[in-house]
């Protein structure tokens, strides 16, 4: 475990997620006194001077401070608490993490600003490298999926909005797995039952979107294809009858998991005018499906693809996670071959993230996780075979407790990107959501400003409450449909 302090400043989430990038997967503890026992990280901003300062069972062991001059904007205390505390744990760990000073989700938010302001490329880059200490690489791959986030937002509409549908079921478990995601098994008696539910939802929704513009509709999960082709169709069939799908729309289903699909669904989406779907095997490795708690094998996935061809899918996504346990860089290289094969039309390459709810936090020391030298590896291996695929980074985000303290990159070809998850990542666009677990998000395009309204995680919940969700929306969401 780790404690930390701080003195002259409460930024306690700065110091914790940059100490973190240093020593991951640990407990954190705000402490007012040196630990005799454990180590502590001191921040300090005081008279004029930023510090950061170890101590080991109560004596200081390294410390590093740089002056600054009065007034400090919030902006800048942030950047030098992280500074300091990036310096002096650089010096102790040896480790110099590739993003620097940058913790957050979307780092090419910030280049879109600086262009925002008439910045050029190479004074974007100077910004990311000098200021906040970003490897040259990273600078330019956040430049490079910047512009192309730009380029695909300048369409954006102020009465564009989209569509999240959420399929909270899944066949199994995966072992990294946090998202509001229920065994099919132990809940396939009440599917229909969440469905009913979740229809009375839709058309609260289709009701409010008539003063709209449906852009994109998002069928994500848990895993959509979960449903049987029964209940897939009822699902489809709803929302060509509430929202009219029409060519122009991007329209996705998460197929995710090959153990659920059949040639049937593939049909049925490609006839009800879904026109992207992801098939997310997350590695090509047998040995590896099986250690995540996967029930398909690697031609399970090979002969699902060639299925969704096979119907007329000309837009297919598929998933990978790099560092998942027990995997080395060659088994990333034919994982990166096997997709090479089948030429999908976007490619998602995260990098995985230790989540509290999942269960590889809870058996954690069962397994050998990938170091930050190798993970780097990795990545550069998927983007060597993802250029050599013809494909170009168009999106990215980062997430807490990620190995490595990387990145996850969307790779697409020409023309191929997903809009809608530039959209919900970039926060510039209205996305209304329905379903157990699922967030509706409110933007105002004059001002950005930004009001959630969430839907409770638990299918009982949700189906005997289903009334109260509705009712939460008819109460915060912007009346008449003014935005």
């Amino acid at each position: 475990m780790i404690y930390y302090r701080l003195r002259g400043h409460e930024l306690q989430n700065d110091v914790q997620t940059m100490v973190q990038v240093f020593y991951p997967n640990l407990h954190y503890y705000r402490t007012e006194e040196i630990s005799d026992e454990e180590t502590t990280v001191e921040s300090s901003v005081e008279k004029g001077i930023a510090s950061a300062m170890l101590y080991r069972r109560g004596e200081q062991v390294s410390a590093w401070s740089v002056p600054y001059t009065e007034p400090l904007t919030e902006k800048e205390k942030k950047r030098l608490v992280k500074l300091t505390i990036f310096a002096l744990l650089s010096r102790e760990t040896g480790m110099y993490p590739r993003w620097g000073l940058l913790t957050g989700v979307r780092p090419a938010k910030i280049v879109n600003t600086l262009l925002s302001e008439g910045k050029s490329d190479e004074e974007c880059l100077r910004y990311l490298t000098e200021k906040y200490l970003v490897a040259q690489q990273k600078a330019e791959l956040t430049l490079k999926v910047a512009k192309a986030e730009r380029r695909l937002l300048a369409g954006n509409e102020k009465t564009d909005i989209s569509l999240y549908i959420g399929i909270p079921f899944c066949p199994t478990r995966c072992l990294y797995c946090s998202f509001t995601a229920y065994p099919l098994k132990q809940y396939e008696k009440r599917v229909d039952e969440y469905l009913d539910a979740m229809f009375k939802e839709m058309e609260y929704l289709a009701e409010y979107a008539q003063n709209f513009h449906l852009k994109n509709i998002y069928i994500g999960g848990g895993t959509p294809t979960s449903l049987t082709e029964e209940q897939l169709e009822r699902l489809l069939q709803k929302v060509q009858e509430l929202f009219a799908p029409t060519e122009d729309m991007e329209y996705t289903v998460e197929a995710g998991r090959p153990d659920t699909i059949t040639k049937e669904k593939l049909r049925l989406m490609k006839v009800y005018g879904v026109n992207r779907i992801s098939i997310n095997p997350q590695t090509m490795n047998e040995e590896t499906l099986k250690r995540i708690g996967r029930r398909h094998t690697v031609e399970d996935i090979r002969r699902v693809f060639w299925e969704a061809r096979e119907v007329g899918h000309d837009n297919i996504n598929m998933d990978l996670i790099l560092g998942l346990p027990e995997e080395t860089p060659e088994d990333v290289r034919q994982t990166m071959e096997e997709i090479m094969a089948l030429e999908p039309d976007n490619v998602t390459v995260h990098t995985l993230a230790v989540k509290r709810a999942s269960r590889l936090k809870e058996q954690f020391d069962l397994y050998t996780m990938t170091t930050a030298e190798v993970l780097e590896e990795m990545l550069e291996i998927a983007a060597d075979y993802a250029e050599r695929m013809g494909l170009e980074p168009y999106y990215m985000y980062r997430q807490k407790n990620m190995v490595g303290n990387f990145e996850n990159v969307g790779y697409c070809k020409p023309g191929k990107e997903g809009v809608y998850n530039i959209q919900i990542m970039e926060e510039k666009q209205t996305i209304l959501a329905a379903g157990a677990g699922a967030s509706t998000k409110t933007v105002d395009p004059s001002t950005d400003r930004i009001e959630r309204v969430f839907n409770v995680k638990s299918i009982e919940d949700y189906i005997g409450r289903i009334d109260e969700m509705i009712e939460r929306k008819r109460q915060r969401l912007p009346q008449g449909g003014k935005l």
